[in-house]
């Protein structure tokens, strides 16, 4: 009897998760940034590639501060993603060209103490994620989307990109990431919204 309950319990566990997470709506493409949030951003950033450079700092072997070339010859990915937004809003099938993740890591090398990630971007944004929560095939510094360049107000010329949180989670206009030993709270987290960021558990607001 234990055993058919520990098989019942696990084909539960394993039933695949709905595309679509609670509390969201389907919208035909991602929204833009600036006008809807003027206490957030006045004037979004432009930065020209010729002047943009992404510093990586903190507990890595390595630390580097790429400009768009070199950032560019870095190893290229494509992954097609969907896009949810804590404002309840997702949309389907985002086609995201970049460098992933992971690929970066493979260049600055963390430490063994290194356990979370600061991203800090050009309007002085900031947000973070665990560093295991960042390994995946699809967590990708972005600069392309759906076959053309990223622009500004999606965060270009580059952001990050991580499908499995709310977007704030994926900061846009990126411009520094610093490896920790201990988390620190960004812009969103330190006021209203959760740090754990996950859509499919409705996990929204911050509790107090």
């Amino acid at each position: 009897m234990r055993c058919l309950s520990a098989m019942l319990w696990r084909r539960r566990e394993e039933k695949p998760r709905e595309r679509l997470p609670p509390r969201q709506r389907w919208v035909p493409k991602i929204l833009g940034w600036g006008v809807e949030h003027p206490g957030i951003v006045r004037t979004l950033p432009d930065v020209e590639r010729t002047e943009w450079s992404l510093e990586i700092s903190g507990m890595v072997e390595k630390p580097r501060a790429f400009t768009w070339d070199e950032f560019m010859a870095l190893p290229q990915t494509e992954s097609v993603s969907d896009f949810h937004c804590v404002e309840t809003w997702s949309v389907k099938d985002q086609r995201w060209e970049g460098v992933r993740f992971r690929d970066l890591m493979e260049v600055v090398k963390p430490t063994r103490d290194a356990r979370y990630v600061s991203f800090e971007c050009y309007d002085g944004y900031a947000t973070s994620l665990p560093i295991e929560e960042l390994e995946g095939d699809d967590i990708v510094l972005a600069h392309r989307l759906n076959g053309e360049d990223l622009p500004q107000p999606l965060g270009g010329p580059m952001r990050l990109v991580v499908p499995q949180k709310y977007a704030y989670k994926s900061a846009m206009w990126l411009n520094r990431i610093v490896f920790m030993k201990r988390d620190k709270l960004g812009y969103w987290e330190s006021g209203m919204y959760s740090n754990t960021a996950d859509p499919w558990r409705s996990d929204r607001y911050r509790l107090r």
